[in-house]
C-alpha cells in the first residue's frame, strides 16, 4: 500500500536514512520545494538532503498519513521539529535556534515508489521563530 511507502519515507527521514528515503523515491522523482523550484530526479532529490543536512537538523512528530481511495495519491500532516545550524542562502544567520512548525506534504505514486514529493509550511513562521 502506499501509505506504507509514505511512513517508510518518513520512519526513514527520522533515522537519518537518506538512502533509505532515495530507495522509496521513482528515478524521475518530482519535488516541489517549499517557497522554491521544483526539482527532477534522484540526483537532485539527493543534492536536497544533503543541503539540508548541513543546514538543518530535523526530527517529524505527529504524522498523520492520508491515502486517496486509488492509492495513488496521499498526503501527510507532521509538525517538524527543528535546529537550525548553518546559514542557508538568502535565510536569516544560524545560530543553533529551534523551531517547530506545522507542514503539510503532498504524494504522487508510481507503483510502489513515490513519483512526487511537494512539501508546505509557513517560511515567514519559521523566519520569525529563528529571529530574522
Amino acid at each position: 500500500m502506499f501509505g506504507d511507502t509514505v511512513r517508510a519515507y518518513y520512519d526513514a527521514f527520522n533515522r537519518g536514512d537518506r538512502d533509505g528515503m532515495l530507495a522509496l523515491l521513482s528515478d524521475d522523482i518530482i519535488h516541489d520545494v517549499n517557497q522554491g523550484a521544483r526539482e527532477l530526479g534522484k540526483p537532485a532529490f539527493a543534492a536536497f538532503l544533503a543541503h539540508m543536512d548541513r543546514c538543518y537538523r530535523e526530527r517529524v512528530e505527529d504524522l498523520v498519513i492520508m491515502i486517496d481511495p486509488s492509492g495513488t495519491r496521499g498526503a501527510a500532516e507532521f509538525t517538524i521539529v527543528g535546529e537550525y545550524l548553518h546559514d542557508d542562502e538568502g535565510l536569516p544567520p544560524a545560530r543553533g535556534q529551534r523551531y517547530r512548525l506545522p507542514v503539510v506534504a503532498a504524494f504522487a505514486a508510481a507503483g510502489d515508489r513515490i513519483a512526487r514529493v511537494s512539501n508546505y509550511y509557513n517560511l515567514a513562521d519559521w523566519i520569525r521563530q529563528v529571529g530574522g
